[in-house]
């Protein structure tokens, strides 16, 4: 058995590759099942954000299996293998595990820190029990991660004043708007006539880092209005109109800066349809949603500015090295975790030989044992003869003790591989495939 990660991120894909490999949660179920539909995939779980698609999982043999994920993706994005190939990473065994505690944590964010992955690496676990793609290693490993992810923010100043994908949308916007100004830093949105698209947890930091930085009001928009209030009572200090998705031409007339979050398959906002829009003379258009909210060919309207999550490096890379500093606390942290799964996993190298020779000495147990009652004569009862068997069971139990304990405990696997190989020829144990 072999654990590996494929995958691709902001890292090594752009939100145009990122958005075709897009799997929501309504499709996941399906999508983990077609996955495990194959012989080389034994476990499984997808984490798919806005910013990455990575497939963990446990394979039979990892060239193989690896091999198989690749065609999955391809199938599933509808895109050439030699297409998708450049944009993939793949990592094995060690590497898996110390990239999943790293993105757990927050430190392969675009946003370094970034508080919301760990949801989403929690939704990732939950999604694999429920629908029964993962088993005990997978869900060994997963749910480690999310404890690790935990004790980073507790334990590490990674998680003070960490920052989102929609702060640094906001940063953005105020950027953007200070450059239009002439000024070249972050201004405040007090000025500006502004709009939320979508009403889930992204557009919920939204109004939030709205509200901090000076927006006056915003008009919320969403298929349920009801959501949307419900959301913008989170919010009192800033002035929310909540409205249906209906008024987002409206909207786009009137607004001076939107921002779009929402799962939508398609982009809800085209260059055909702003082109026959009475809007004012400049429009902001912001997108964090992947699949992309807004196509492409808007940025070739006269007046409009438009960018998607790729663009926010900009802003990302304006308070990133300070973060690289807290983020270096974190390693060592990383570094124990990811050690402490893998000498469990190295641990159940041990289980078979175990089971080996618990089943030989417990044939041994049971051959003497029924020569022991035999002697006995049938004048023993049947309360003296569980005592004796219990007597026979409590000696064999005592003596497996030690060897599994050693064996499965903490220590370089050559040790290990040593002391296996020394208790096989010892007792002769020998498993099915080689006897």
């Amino acid at each position: 058995m072999h654990i590996a990660v494929v995958g691709l991120s902001h890292r090594t894909a752009p939100v145009e590759i990122r958005e075709r490999l897009s799997i929501t949660e309504q499709a996941m179920e399906d999508t983990l099942q077609r996955l495990r539909a194959d012989e080389q995939v034994l476990e499984a779980s997808i984490l798919s954000t806005c910013n990455r698609l990575e497939i963990y999982t446990l394979l039979r043999h990892p060239d193989q299996g690896v091999t198989a994920i690749g065609s999955f993706l391809s199938a599933h994005s509808g895109l050439e293998l030699d297409e998708l190939l450049p944009h993939l990473f793949t990592y094995h065994h060690e590497e898996a595990v110390a990239h999943l505690m790293r993105v757990a944590a927050g430190l392969d964010s675009l946003v370094l820190g970034e508080g919301q992955i760990l949801s989403q690496v929690k939704k990732m676990v939950r999604l694999g029990q429920e629908h029964r793609s993962i088993g005990p290693i997978l869900n060994r490993l997963l749910t480690q991660a999310v404890s690790t992810g935990k004790r980073v923010r507790t334990e590490t100043n990674l998680g003070t004043g960490a920052v989102s994908i929609s702060s640094a949308a906001v940063e953005l916007a105020q950027l953007k708007v200070g450059q239009a100004r002439g000024v070249d830093d972050l201004v405040p949105l007090d000025q500006e006539q502004i709009a939320v698209v979508g009403a889930g947890r992204m557009a919920r930091l939204l109004l939030q880092h709205l509200q901090a930085k000076g927006a006056r009001g915003v008009v919320l928009l969403n298929r349920t209005v009801e959501r949307a209030e419900l959301m913008a009572a989170d919010c009192p200090q800033l002035p929310v109109q909540c409205r249906p998705l209906s008024d987002l031409d409206h909207c786009l007339s009137t607004c001076s800066l939107v921002f779009t979050s929402t799962a939508a398959d398609e982009p809800i906002i085209t260059a055909a349809r702003l082109a026959r829009l009475n809007r004012r003379s400049s429009l902001m258009l912001i997108d964090i949603g992947v699949p992309r909210n807004i196509a492409a060919d808007v940025a070739d309207l006269a007046g409009v500015g438009a960018y998607d999550v790729d663009d926010l490096q900009e802003v990302v890379a304006r308070n990133q090295e300070a973060r690289r500093e807290m983020a270096a606390e974190a390693e060592g942290l990383l570094q124990e975790e990811g050690r402490q799964f893998l000498d469990w996993w190295d641990g159940l190298e041990a289980v078979p030989v175990v089971n080996r020779l618990r089943v030989q000495l417990e044939e041994i147990r049971e051959q003497e044992l029924q020569k022991a009652l035999s002697r006995m004569g049938p004048e023993l009862s049947a309360r003296e003869r569980k005592v004796v068997e219990a007597l026979s069971k409590g000696i064999i139990n005592k003596i497996l003790h030690a060897p599994t304990t050693n064996l499965r405990a903490p220590q370089p696997r050559q040790q290990r591989h040593l002391a296996m190989k020394v208790l096989q020829e010892l007792f002769e144990l020998h498993d099915d495939a080689s006897a």
